[in-house]
């Protein structure tokens, strides 16, 4: 593949107006604009202005009835719904840490069971996780940690001060990397889940966490990384025939799918249709919404559960 340099300059907000106009964007107010493109940026914006371009995109014709108000209104939507998501997946997260540190270490009798290696499969997982460890520890400003290195001689905290420093991803390939499948069951269970299933929930709910705390488009991105399709669910699942699974819907019912356990009475349906109420035209089929999703079991107010055996 022949590389060439990067040929384009810095284009300043106001010189970028009437380059869109050219090719057919209306503003409503363009003072309005130049101050969004200014602080916003052009490249972040222009995310969500490639929808409203004709096909081929490559062309950068927009639509006829194109305009950066509209644009905007996507951008709105998008960050609101990344705060809402993030909100919810905080919930899932703590949980699953309580669930890690607390089914384990009442189990194995080992409160230092998470930089025990004799706990772990693979010799090389461990020693990344544990190089991971060692460094979140030497960097951290949580007090917590400090007040143990201060009064403690152990070398390594306890694991439930551990798993409250690592990132999902790291906590994903500890429980992956259990010697015990039985605990691993154990943990699974506690959200409704088989072991493969979990293992991938986790590691979909880590990087759908990463675009929402990166502040990256989540609405209609396509991921590259596919959760598992649940095999006997305790709860009611989505009909997997109606949706994308490399789209924002399904990862949407996961975090439902948790929030069946962690919190029954949670309120996360009429967030969503109190959101999508305020920005009527976002298309919701490009985040794999079926047209009837409200409809789905899943999203019952007091989801049932179903006899399951794992």
């Amino acid at each position: 593949m022949i590389q060439t340099p990067y040929p384009k300059a810095c284009t300043l907000p106001n010189e970028l107006i009437p380059v869109l106009k050219d090719r057919g964007l209306s503003f409503a107010n363009e003072e309005k604009a130049i101050n969004y493109l200014t602080n916003i940026g052009y490249f972040r914006l222009s995310s969500y202005l490639r929808p409203l371009y004709n096909d081929p995109k490559s062309a950068h014709i927009f639509k006829v009835d194109a305009t950066f108000e509209k644009a905007m209104s996507m951008y709105r939507f998008d960050r609101k719904l990344r705060i809402l998501l993030f909100n919810e997946i905080e919930k899932i997260e703590v949980a699953i840490r309580s669930a890690m540190s607390n089914t384990v270490s009442s189990e194995l009798g080992n409160i230092f069971w998470m930089t025990d290696q004799s706990n772990f499969s693979n010799q090389r997982f461990f020693d990344e996780t544990l190089n991971i460890i060692t460094s979140e520890l030497g960097k951290t400003k949580e007090e917590f940690i400090l007040h143990f290195k201060r009064t403690y001689s152990n070398t390594y905290p306890p694991a439930w001060m551990i798993a409250e420093i690592l990132p999902l991803g790291v906590i994903c390939k500890i429980y992956q990397n259990l010697k015990k499948e039985s605990l691993k069951k154990k943990i699974a269970r506690q959200f409704g889940l088989n072991v493969p299933v979990m293992s991938s929930w986790i590691l979909v709910l880590g990087n759908l966490r990463n675009y929402c705390g990166h502040h990256s488009r989540i609405w209609n991105r396509e991921i590259a990384i596919t959760p598992s399709d649940p095999r006997n669910p305790i709860y009611k699942w989505i009909d997997i025939t109606k949706t994308d699974n490399r789209r924002l819907y399904c990862r949407i019912s996961i975090i439902k799918y948790f929030l069946c356990s962690i919190s029954p009475e949670n309120t996360f349906k009429a967030k969503l249709i109190d959101l999508f109420s305020k920005y009527p035209t976002i298309d919701k089929a490009a985040m794999g919404f079926p047209q009837d999703w409200e409809s789905e079991p899943l999203w019952d107010i007091y989801p049932q559960k179903q006899n399951v055996k794992y």
